[in-house]
């Protein structure tokens, strides 16, 4: 359901902004808003499943994610979309980080990289079916109904997740450590808000300068915070493990392109191609399909390269293919569109397989909320970070150009500048041990030898 929604409005972005009377690069605020509540609501999240349980929350946050829903369909105005999203990354700030948490709890390690991939696969049918499924809806009825859509999602939602979802509460519960979530949060949501609104003259230059200066000092300050009590809201101690930090960091740099493909792809076919909205969603739900196909073979490519040489080599690879539509052109063969997208899916979903994995590697199972609500919030922070340059550049190349449109030409810089940033990601990949993450692999066991008392046939 959260995957869809994503999906859905970025397809949908060009007709929203039209029927609601601002500009697309605008409606980012309603993408980094969703993302930025995701981020100050996450860290929190892991405390409430340990405290509370991690089915009842689970089921809250699908709720509030369904209204949320419900208020973006009814919204007539940007701040009543950008409110209504708030709302949604609410829900959504507790649905992905305590599912994983579930997952996580209940696998053993070396039955990791199945499981996240396992868990991802239904995840991804919203990255396949959103874009011609929000196209198709933006084109032939009401963009509104894409939000409305999650309603009898969530219905089944809820009551799966009652019937299936086991009781999971351990043993010692940490303290909730509130001070921590009001430095993280409103330090997060201040210097993001500051970096999205630069720009787009939404406000005045000295007050982005205090949001975004603000928010750094209480970002600052929460690290010298988070170093002086046992139990952080954010336990930044994590970083001192290798695999997880260095894993965080390249991880982040290489969601940061990920996270601009999704918003640059509609605008170019749609606004640069001229395309329609269910066109232009029949060519970018390529990449989901990309994604779901490689993660039922993932484990077995880990277990032959190891997780090192295939976070290198692939990201190499991927970074390549989000460079790759910087050579489209309204001439180009839509299937070799297609193909090119569906094999950036392919080497993406990979790599996000192998990130996801190999950062719990030296985890222990006590301290898996934390990292969890950690990792997590670098994702959403990433994601933010990816639609917020790929908008500077947008802006950028018009300025240079001096054009106040969308054309072919304002594109191929910016799908090189986010290819470049996920490919600087390989800088801390390349750091790994040779053996990082092998707990986490399945290796074939040696054959035991046989003796004339217990013959092969009995083994």
């Amino acid at each position: 359901m959260e995957n869809l929604d994503s999906t859905v409005i970025s397809t949908s972005l060009p007709r929203i902004a039209e029927d609601l009377g601002t500009s697309p690069i605008h409606l980012k605020l309603a993408l980094t808003s969703y993302l930025l509540a995701l981020a100050i609501f996450i860290p929190a999240s892991g405390w409430m499943a340990d405290k509370f349980g991690a089915r009842p929350i689970f089921r809250l946050a699908i709720i509030i994610f369904a209204l949320g829903s419900i208020s973006c369909g009814a919204s007539n105005g940007l701040a009543w979309l950008v409110v209504s999203r708030v709302l949604q990354g609410i829900g959504g700030s507790m649905m992905v980080p305590v599912g994983r948490l579930i997952v996580l709890r209940t696998t053993p390690k070396e039955g990791f990289v199945n499981a996240m991939s396992w868990l991802t696969v239904p995840a991804l049918i919203g990255p396949v079916m959103g874009p011609p499924l929000g196209g198709f809806i933006t084109t032939y009825f009401d963009w509104r109904w894409i939000f409305w859509i999650n309603i009898p999602i969530a219905i089944l939602g809820v009551v799966l997740s009652s019937i299936y979802i086991p009781k999971i509460t351990p043993d010692k519960v940490r303290s909730f450590d509130a001070l921590g979530f009001l430095l993280v949060g409103p330090g997060l949501a201040a210097f993001l808000t500051g970096i999205t609104m630069a720009g787009l003259g939404m406000t005045s230059a000295a007050v982005m300068l205090v949001l975004i200066f603000g928010g750094l000092l209480l970002v600052a300050l929460y690290v010298r915070h988070a170093y002086r009590v046992p139990a952080p809201l954010v336990d930044l101690r994590l970083l001192s493990l290798p695999t997880f930090r260095l894993a965080a960091a390249g991880g982040t740099l290489f969601r940061i392109g990920g996270g601009a493909l999704p918003f640059l792809l509609p605008l170019m076919l749609q606004l640069g191609f001229g395309m329609s909205p269910f066109q232009s969603g029949m060519m970018t739900f390529a990449t989901g399909v990309g994604a779901m196909t490689m993660k039922f073979i993932a484990q077995r490519v880990l277990n032959r390269f190891g997780f090192r040489r295939v976070l290198i080599w692939n990201a190499a690879f991927a970074a390549c293919f989000l460079a790759v539509p910087a050579a489209f052109r309204p001439w180009t063969p839509h299937l070799l569109m297609i193909g090119a997208l569906f094999v950036g899916g392919v080497f993406r979903s990979l790599q996000f397989t192998a990130i996801n994995a190999v950062t719990y590697a030296e985890v222990t199972n006590e301290r898996m909320s934390s990292a969890t609500s950690f990792n997590s919030v670098l994702q959403q922070l990433s994601s933010s970070i990816g639609i917020t340059v790929a908008a500077f550049g947008l802006e950028s190349v018009q300025a240079i150009s001096g054009s106040d449109h969308f054309t072919v030409a304002t594109f191929p810089p910016v799908f090189l500048l986010v290819a470049a940033v996920s490919a600087s990601s390989i800088l801390w990949f390349i750091r790994l041990a040779p053996d990082a993450g092998g707990e986490l692999l399945t290796r074939k066991a040696a054959p035991r030898a046989t003796s004339a008392s217990q013959p092969a046939a009995a083994e």
